[in-house]
């Protein structure tokens, strides 16, 4: 595979891959893709990937923005750089497990905790497919724990999506909670004694009689890990389906294809955004008048005397 070859590969990929032209004239050696990248993504841990910038890496490398340039053409390329660097490999333990749940729960284990090491992981948008060799790592190793199951390669990597998307979730939740613990200097318990106090506050019966019932039940005070219960429970139903698949049981499963929106085609047209807006505070104006219903009717009914009958 070359740069210049069947594949007009963007220059990022390339250089993901090593298969990029060197610069043919730049400063002196010390300066490296490598170096480039290592740079970008410590200002990243320490303060971000908004603080990220090509002129930011060059000055903690004590280079020009140009000089930068001429290894790394485009911010878009060192960001791609950066998440292959942060993401790394996955461990021998996902590959290795016996059973392919263990394998899969490895995988969703690291995946999380390279959010929680990077967060700024989370702030890269998904533009398509993993196209660098790390990320296809991970694939190759969510399939490959997945390799002995009876699964047709589609839901291999169904499930391998099912996983990424779980690690994912539980990241932005987790990194935002581990966030939020060091901006206030408090533990988890603190700050989820404190959230929940809010709730309590905020959330009558009235405006939300479910979330209310729950807030009581003590929901966001629960020390257990919604994250891992879920995905325990997506795992069943795979296994569930792997043994039907086993027994030859024929499976009918829903197929749909990739979901658009209705509106797409004139989302950008002003008075359609207009009317949606509209519909969007009426909304809002019919979810009031009911809570002020349940409100009236609650009230009415204190007022009348105990025992009496509707007339």
């Amino acid at each position: 595979m070359t740069d210049d070859g069947d594949f007009d590969l963007p220059r990022g990929v390339a250089l993901a891959w090593g298969v990029a032209a060197s610069p043919q004239r730049g400063p002196k050696r010390e300066m490296s893709v490598e170096r480039i990248v290592d740079a970008a993504v410590e200002i990243a841990d320490s303060e971000g990937l908004s603080a990220v910038s090509m002129a930011a890496v060059a000055a903690k490398l004590g280079y020009t923005p140009m000089s930068l340039y001429r290894y790394v053409s485009a911010k878009e390329d060192l960001i791609l750089l950066m998440q292959e660097e942060a993401t790394g490999l996955p461990s021998d333990e996902a590959r290795s497990a016996g059973q392919w749940r263990d394998g899969i729960r490895a995988l969703y284990r690291e995946q999380v905790a390279l959010y929680l090491t990077h967060p700024w992981l989370l702030d890269i948008p998904i533009t398509g497919a993993p196209t660098t060799p790390n990320s296809a790592a991970w694939m190759d190793a969510g399939l490959h724990a997945l390799a002995d199951t009876p699964l047709p390669a589609s839901e291999r990597l169904a499930v391998v999506l099912l996983v990424t998307g779980h690690a994912r979730w539980a990241g932005i939740v987790f990194a935002a909670y581990a966030r939020i613990e060091r901006e206030r200097g408090a533990d988890s318990d603190a700050v989820a004694r404190s959230e929940d106090a809010v709730f309590r506050h905020l959330i009558t019966a009235d405006a939300f009689p479910d979330l209310r019932a729950a807030i009581d039940a003590g929901v966001f005070l629960d020390e257990t890990d919604p994250f891992a219960f879920i995905l325990e429970l997506s795992l069943d139903g795979v296994a569930a389906h792997i043994d039907a698949l086993a027994t030859d049981v024929s499976v009918p499963l829903a197929s749909a294809p990739w979901p658009e929106s209705d509106d797409a085609d004139i989302a950008d047209d002003r008075r359609y955004r207009e009317a949606r807006r509209g519909v969007r505070q009426a909304e809002k104006a019919l979810r009031t008048a009911r809570t002020a219903m349940r409100v009236a009717a609650r009230e009415a009914r204190a007022r009348r005397p105990r025992g009496s009958a509707a007339q």
